[in-house]
């Protein structure tokens, strides 16, 4: 792979390349790609979206909005320090053709901006709680009117896969989506293979899979934009990833090591006596300790840990990048950038703490196991009414139900496999309550 292929500023529908030195500086290709999905409202939903703590209601705890915002902003310190030094290494990019650190800044900002805007309610559960649906559910009963690789893309409905699809499914008058450039839609895909398949190889870009086969096209015509190297020679899609997916992954990796660390002590889930423990081979080396015993509230003291330990560990994913950057380009780095860190070993004591203190709280498991119900009965319910109305078999409740939907997902005249996909990329779309909302409608519950 090359840089200058891999910094394309083309989007969806364009017929002339477009060209570095020709941009307005006011107003970058890349910089309009972070202002689109922020003012998308796939994005706005993630403010009521489960990070850790579903249905909270403490002010301080992490949302998927501010996770999201708070990833940008590591993503795009991450970005301009590795674009300095591979404009440094490879300074035609900036001497021909105009590329400047920021433009990689700005690449992994925006992509990391999106990377958890099709994330379905209640969190990760959320997404099993969908595919289980259609696994061990009712739902499965569709299973042999699909094929493997559609039948895959439903029982293992992964937000990453969505979150390509709502950036650049089709919409009536709006084709292309949001129309990013191909550089941050690459940067955007952790994982560009389909969903079998499943887990072919040990590298870290076949953990998952990141499109649907409804977004087939799309998905291809991006990679071969970017030149990345299709890994498989048979009829199965995968391509290595493109590098800066690594810096977005890394952004996301220190955010939720680091932050979802802070949410527990705040919550008092974790003793703040572990904040200093296991945070000092992070932050031995830049803390003032005169500034940090001066400051008398907890949450300053966290705060300042937590930012101190996060430059820390930008600094060494850069490092890392850097040292790898010839085996990234070249598709032969197999893991994430923190799992060679120099800190491995802290990263990994800080999330066992929070998958004990945290992730497995009681009051997480209580409201996640609430979540597998609400998302099966909705599914139920709209998958039912849909299916039925595509076979001329709907009743007059069927049409009720109907009519509660967002008319874009109210569409019969499609595939099976796309009515079953649009009914979980809609259940996907809810923040969470609103999906208890609407389970306690449907359900009768509440008039």
């Amino acid at each position: 792979m090359n840089w200058e292929q891999l910094l394309s500023l083309r989007r969806k529908g364009d017929v002339n390349k477009r060209i570095r030195n020709e941009q307005n500086e006011t107003r970058l290709g890349f910089d309009v790609d972070y202002d689109r999905i922020i003012f998308s409202a796939a994005f706005r939903s993630l403010q009521d979206k489960t990070q850790v703590i579903p249905l909270s209601k403490t002010d301080f705890v992490h949302t998927r909005l501010t996770h999201s915002l708070e990833v940008s902003v590591v993503g795009r310190s991450l970005g301009r320090l590795a674009g300095q030094k591979i404009l440094e290494k490879h300074p035609h990019l900036k001497e021909i053709h105009g590329y400047k650190f920021n433009d990689f800044g700005a690449i992994v900002a925006a992509a990391a901006l999106a990377h958890d805007i099709g994330n379905p309610p209640f969190g990760h559960s959320g997404e099993k709680a969908i595919g289980e649906y259609f696994k061990n559910g009712k739902g499965k009963v569709y299973k042999d009117q699909l094929s493997p690789k559609e039948y895959q893309d439903i029982i293992d409905f992964e937000g990453n896969a969505n979150g390509f699809k709502l950036l650049t499914q089709d919409r009536a008058g709006v084709p292309g989506g949001l129309r990013l450039s191909y550089a941050t839609l690459g940067a955007f895909m952790k994982y560009p293979k389909e969903s079998l398949p499943k887990r072919p190889t040990k590298h870290i870009a076949d953990k998952k899979f990141g499109f649907f086969q409804s977004e087939r096209n799309a998905f291809l015509e991006v990679a071969e934009d970017l030149g990345l190297i299709q890994t498989r020679d048979s009829n199965d899609i995968a391509f290595t990833r493109h590098p800066l997916t690594f810096l977005v992954e890394a952004a996301d990796d220190i955010c939720y090591t680091i932050i979802d660390f802070e949410d527990g002590i705040n919550l008092g889930l974790i003793s703040e006596d572990y904040a200093l423990e296991y945070l000092i081979k992070l932050v031995k080396d830049s803390i003032n300790t005169k500034k940090y015993n001066t400051l008398e509230y907890k949450e300053d003291r966290i705060s300042y840990l937590r930012a101190l330990a996060i430059n820390t560990l930008i600094k060494d994913a850069v490092a890392i990048f850097m040292d790898n950057e010839e085996n990234i380009l070249n598709g032969t780095f197999e893991m994430s950038l923190m799992d060679k860190s120099k800190y491995d070993a802290q990263i990994r004591d800080i999330i066992s703490l929070s998958v004990e203190k945290v992730y497995k709280n009681q009051e997480v498991i209580e409201k996640e196991i609430a979540g597998y119900k609400v998302i099966a009965d909705i599914l139920e319910v709209y998958t039912d009414a849909l299916v039925q109305k595509m076979e001329n078999k709907a009743s007059n409740y069927h049409h009720l139900v109907l009519q509660t939907l967002p008319e874009f997902y109210r569409r019969t005249d499609l595939s099976l496999y796309e009515i079953l996909l649009n009914t979980c990329c809609y259940v996907a779309s809810l923040s969470d309550s609103s999906a208890v909302h609407i389970h306690n409608k449907i359900t009768g519950k509440q008039l």
